[in-house]
């Protein structure tokens, strides 16, 4: 199998984050546990328009970002796939941020800074969910 076509087969994933540091640190932790980070983006606008582009398997996204915020381009996301892989992050862990995102439609919630192990459990159980 060549490295193209081994690419070809791995989880596309884009990120998120209005902060360099943290989209470097996700997708140096995402190459390094086998995904393929298709695109990134720093504001929800251009999420919305990186995620009709590319039709990633899934997103990690942040809340508090300039422009559009995560809620905002999470509900732009789901129009466009309602079936989408949504995974937000925020430095505010309080319950309100996870209520609202888990009601817009994300299937998952991380609190940065991350851990690294539970970043990838999160995206191991929405990609390869058990139950198929």
């Amino acid at each position: 199998m060549s490295s193209e076509s081994k690419e070809d087969i791995r989880k596309k994933i884009l990120v998120v984050d209005d902060q360099f540091l943290v989209r470097e640190g996700l997708k140096d932790l995402l190459y390094f546990n086998g995904y393929n980070v298709i695109a990134e983006a720093s504001d929800g606008k251009e999420a919305i328009s990186k995620y009709k582009e590319t039709s990633p398997d899934l997103v990690i996204m942040d809340i508090d970002m300039p422009e559009v915020n995560g809620f905002h381009a999470l509900q732009g996301i789901l129009k466009i796939d309602p079936k989408a892989q949504v995974i937000m992050l925020s430095g505010q862990a309080d319950s309100e941020n996870i209520k609202t995102a888990i009601k817009v439609g994300a299937k998952s919630f991380l609190v940065k800074p991350f851990d690294r192990k539970m970043v990838i459990s999160k995206i191991q159980e929405l990609l390869n969910p058990v139950n198929k």
